[in-house]
């Protein structure tokens, strides 16, 4: 999912460059090229996410050797498509907010350190810490609305705990039963995970690998 983000936002940002005449876009385009991109992931990470939470509390049962690939047809069964689909506005939430303040940040931080004298080894460096700055300050900004999404996306809730109904309706009980402090609960080893993660898909995107692999020459806005 982070590829296609990466791709997919650099993609609209080659967009409205070409449109306003511009090689430097501005902060505003940078925004909604990552509202673009995250819009676009949700369609994957929202039942990848669902599916991962529900293995997670399968794998808390002892003996439980149900899958994911069981998981999905039961939730397909007893739900339709929807019930993969479970948490989608939360899960559109965080990731359009991350993808909005990821791109902007990238955008400006690699204009920022670029120089006239930097060759391709010390411009893909410079990618990757940019990257993984964005990455980790995006991530933290919107961990209350993962928060959230996971308490949703919890469709089988164990012996007393407390179910939760819509997005308002989480956020309250997450700060009445646990405080504010709460929904950021996983805040660090997320940015721990997201810095380099997102580092890894603006260096593959920065190298070119999908264009050496399908032959097709890599364009730069």
């Amino acid at each position: 999912s982070s590829g296609i983000n990466a791709e997919y936002g650099d993609e609209l940002r080659r967009h409205f460059a070409v449109s306003s005449g511009k090689q430097k876009i501005s902060v505003w385009h940078e925004v909604l090229a990552g509202a673009g991109a995250g819009s676009c992931q949700i369609v994957i990470t929202t039942p990848m996410e669902l599916l991962k939470i529900q293995m997670q509390l399968a794998s808390q049962i002892p003996g439980n050797k149900t899958t994911a690939l069981q998981l999905a047809k039961n939730l397909y069964a007893d739900k339709g498509i929807k019930g993969l689909y479970k948490g989608t506005v939360v899960t559109a939430l965080r990731d359009v907010s991350f993808s909005c303040v990821y791109f902007p940040l990238v955008g400006i931080g690699c204009q920022y350190f670029a120089s006239e004298g930097d060759d391709k080894f010390t411009s893909f460096i410079k990618t990757l810490a940019v990257a993984s700055f964005a990455g980790a300050s995006a991530s933290g900004l919107v961990t209350p609305f993962d928060v959230v999404k996971t308490r949703i996306q919890t469709v089988t809730p164990g012996v007393n705990t407390v179910t939760y109904n819509g997005i308002p309706d989480t956020f309250a009980k997450v700060i009445k039963n646990e405080g504010f402090g709460a929904l950021y609960k996983g805040c660090v080893p997320r940015m721990s995970v997201i810095a380099p993660l997102m580092a890894i898909a603006q260096s593959v995107y920065f190298i070119g690998v999908a264009e050496m692999l399908f032959g097709v020459q890599q364009k730069k806005y």
